[in-house]
């Protein structure tokens, strides 16, 4: 069964090694084809379209171009997955305003009802929240809460985006069409 899973499996293939950032994109890659899967034919838009539930699990801007756009995809930069096969993305526990060291790894499903704030928040010297209205994730909406109400703080703004994504010098201000071909030039 192994044998036959490397030899002809759709999903088996030789591993990219031009350079050790490609190695470990290919290692990385997520892909919804194959046995028990999609076909490039019958996929539609709604399922390759970037969904909320991929923050911090799946890179919204690696993708292959072409036919495979969308189906084949990266994890985030610090994502993982958990002994059941899902995707899990870190965070920090924030108690009563107050981020703490402490890491707790989520699948989209657990995360739901946490209000999460973003890495970038603004903190003093003892790790509180020090702005009135902090930008948070919430129900998968992008909304501004109180510091009090924030359970979740995302661990780096580079969490969002792949290995191969996170080494693009100013992403954020970068068009979405030229960050896909940097990322997949590496």
């Amino acid at each position: 069964a192994v044998k036959e899973f490397f030899g002809s499996s759709q999903l088996s293939q030789f591993m990219d090694q031009n350079n050790p950032l490609s190695e470990i994109t290919h290692k990385r890659r997520v892909s919804a084809l194959g046995p028990g899967g999609l076909t490039r034919e019958r996929a539609g838009f709604e399922v390759r379209d970037v969904h909320p539930t991929h923050y911090g699990r799946v890179c919204p801007i690696e993708t292959p171009e072409g036919p495979n756009i969308g189906l084949i995809n990266s994890l985030a930069a610090y994502a993982r997955t958990n002994q059941y096969g899902f995707l899990e993305s870190p965070y920090r526990v924030v108690k009563e305003g107050k981020v703490t060291d402490e890491i707790v790894f989520l699948s989209a499903i657990e995360e739901a009802d946490h209000v999460i704030a973003q890495a970038s928040a603004t903190l003093n010297d003892k790790g509180q929240l020090i702005d009135e209205l902090v930008a948070v994730r919430h129900l998968n909406e992008f909304t501004v809460k109180a510091p009090e109400d924030v359970t979740l703080m995302d661990v780096s703004p580079k969490q969002v985006v792949s290995v191969a994504a996170s080494l693009i010098p100013f992403l954020e201000h970068d068009d979405a069409n030229r960050a896909l071909m940097g990322t997949n030039m590496q």
